[in-house]
Order: C-alpha cells, then structure tokens, then sequence
C-alpha cells in the first residue's frame, strides 16, 4: 500500500469538509473554498473529523492514484486553513518590480516593462523593489503563477541575473577563457 496514500488527514477546526456524490469533494475554511472531483475508484470516507482515502485493488493504475489524491485532499484542506506562498527575488542591476493596483510591473533588462495580471484566488505582495511573493488557497495555482513570473527572466548562469525563487541556488559557470600569453 503506498505510504502517502495510507496516512488519514485530519480536518482542523474551522474547516468543513462535504464529500458528494462522485468523489465530488468540497473543502471550506476561513481563506475560502475549493472544489475537485477525485477518481470513482477510489474510496473517501469521513469519520469526525479524519479523511481517509482507499483504493480497490493493487492494479498500477489505483495505486499511482491513491497517494496522489490524498496529497491534494490534503493541499486543499490545509489551503483553506493556512494558505500557501512562494516568494521571488529579483537580482541584477536595475531589475525591479513594482505593484500597481493588483498588477505587478517589472523592470528586467527588456527595452519595455512586462506587467502581470494576478488570476483569481491569488494576490502579489512587494517588500522592496527586488522581492515579491505570490499567495493563494489553491497550491497548484501559486506554483504555476510563481512559474510564470520566473519564466519572465530565467537566472542566467554567467552573472546570475534574473527572476529566482527565495533561496534557489544558481549554478555559476566560467566565463571565457582568454588566451595564455599572446600573439607571436
């Protein structure tokens, strides 16, 4: 049995958890609510205040299934309690960011600034020109919102400069190596 899938999730208080019909999952707490249809396969059961999740059988399909499914039931349930972050630097000379109204605008060595809209669900914090974070309930949006911020500059790896993730290290490569001595 896999031994993500296995483990039950505890429902903390202030977090309504409804289970419908057809795995249809509904979780609600004080950052708001989420919603996702799980496979038929699999088996969710609620007892007071513990979720578990159960597979029908040992087939490669169900079993790659299980854990998956109780690691978003759980995102979810600890989404609406807590809410999660991912926080982004900016390193280089001149690159900066900015938020104007919900939107953040960014300086990164472009002839032009590049503005992002937030999506629903996910709001954009600035602490200084050069840090940013992006928050929000739903665990895969902040990632792919963090993502796409990144992708506006990639770190490079010859000076380093770029969009990075807090604590994200860069490998550095050498530079070019000149020639020894000269021309003869």
């Amino acid at each position: 049995m896999s031994r993500i899938g296995r483990s039950p999730i505890t429902v903390p208080a202030g977090v309504k958890v409804e289970i419908g019909s057809g795995n249809a999952v509904t979780v609600t707490g004080p950052k708001g609510s989420l919603s996702h249809t799980f496979p038929a396969m699999l088996t969710i059961t609620q007892d007071g205040d513990i979720i578990t999740v159960s597979r029908p059988d040992d087939s490669k399909q169900s079993k790659s299934l299980h854990g998956l499914s109780r690691s978003l039931l759980n995102n979810m349930v600890v989404g609406v309690k807590d809410g999660f972050t991912k926080n982004l630097e900016l390193q280089g000379v001149g690159y900066r960011v900015a938020k104007v109204g919900e939107n953040l605008v960014f300086q990164v060595g472009f002839s032009h600034p590049v503005q992002m809209n937030p999506p629903e669900g996910i709001s954009f914090t600035v602490d200084g020109t050069t840090r940013l974070s992006v928050t929000g309930i739903d665990k895969h949006m902040v990632g792919q919102v963090a993502a796409n911020i990144r992708s506006i500059r990639k770190p490079e790896p010859y000076k380093g400069k770029g969009i990075r993730y807090s604590g994200e290290r860069v490998r550095m490569k050498a530079g070019k190596a000149g020639k020894v001595g000269g021309k003869k």
